[in-house]
């Protein structure tokens, strides 16, 4: 594992470019590093003017079935005209294997950030995701992660203390603290007992690209990167779609919701699971970069992580989110 990791780590511009070779494809020699940390991804250029995206994927952190069956969710959804971007299949094969790397390639877009504040993207954004989740029902993952309390929270949580993570000095405040957090998120979860669905999993506007439309037209979403594409609540691909104050939230609900519905069903009682799930997501992914903090770049991007100050404002932020838990839940009115 570990000369897997290091191959990874040290993944150099020339092996890029015969990884895409061998798939085919003739290079021009442009190449430029995106914007991913989990995965080493990159926009290759090819000698017809086009480009297309090398994802190189983490060593050992899916297995081929589970990458497979995200890419096979991606074709669903593609067949139905739904903006995912879905890999390139070259032979039949979307998943590529060179040199003890696995490998996808993506067809390149472009766009910008949408503005979740625009009522009418956020419509657009509620009918697909209506659409994705409608789809999503039809059947389960068989490979991939289910969202729930013990695999974003009770993991995270041991990880954490397990690998001395956490300093010694907060460790009599963070311990029960989040103790408390995961036995009433986990008490939450069973009184709601939501449907559990496939879903995009990382749904935030990160991974959306707004294709300008002509003039006059809004234009229309890509949705890009189930690469953390699970079994969830239908509420995780929606909430992080929604900010601001209270009044600002459950406005921008009630338009996403309602676009949303056109298409799919939706439980209410869901609404009650948008703290519990931000909360896990904040313990996840605390976790999830402390399980990379040997990867060079992790060091890079996050300088600020592993800190003094970094885990004083984590356990404050957690003491925080145990407030919101108490408070009533987000209504769609």
């Amino acid at each position: 594992m570990h000369e897997a990791l290091d191959s990874f780590y040290q993944l150099t511009p020339e092996l890029v470019l015969k990884a895409v070779e061998r798939l085919g494809l003739m290079c021009s020699g442009y190449q430029l590093a995106l914007n991913s940390y989990e995965n080493r991804v990159y926009q290759v250029g090819l000698e017809d003017n086009t480009s297309v995206v090398a994802k190189f994927y983490r060593p050992r952190r899916w297995s081929d079935k589970a990458i497979l069956e995200e890419h096979q969710f991606t074709f669903e959804l593609e067949a139905l005209d739904i903006p995912v971007v879905a890999p390139l299949q070259l032979d039949g094969d979307s998943l590529h294997h060179f040199d003890g790397f696995r490998i996808a390639l993506y067809p390149l877009r472009a766009g910008r950030a949408p503005d979740l504040e625009n009522k009418t993207q956020l419509e657009q954004l509620g009918r697909f995701m209506g659409r994705i989740h409608a789809l999503g029902a039809a059947k389960p993952f068989q490979y991939r992660v289910n969202l729930n309390v013990q695999t974003f929270g009770d993991t995270a949580y041991d990880y954490l203390l397990d690998h001395d993570f956490i300093p010694q000095a907060l460790q009599a405040a963070y311990q029960p603290l989040v103790e408390d957090l995961l036995n009433h998120i986990e008490d939450v979860f069973a009184q709601v007992s939501a449907q559990s669905i496939r879903l995009q999993g990382d749904a935030h506007a990160g991974n959306i690209l707004w294709k300008q439309g002509k003039q006059g037209d809004v234009g229309s979403p890509y949705i890009l990167d189930f690469d953390d594409a699970c079994m969830g609540p239908a509420i995780q691909d929606l909430w992080m779609f929604i900010s601001g104050g209270r009044d600002e939230m459950e406005s921008s609900l009630d338009t996403l919701l309602s676009a949303y519905t056109q298409f799919h069903d939706f439980d209410t009682a869901e609404l009650r699971l948008i703290e519990p799930l931000r909360t896990l997501r904040m313990l996840h992914h605390t976790a999830w970069l402390a399980k990379r903090w040997d990867d060079p770049v992790f060091k890079h991007a996050f300088p600020w992580f592993n800190t003094a100050h970094y885990w004083q404002e984590h356990v404050l932020a957690l003491k925080e989110q145990f407030s919101l838990l108490q408070e009533e839940p987000l209504q769609w009115i």
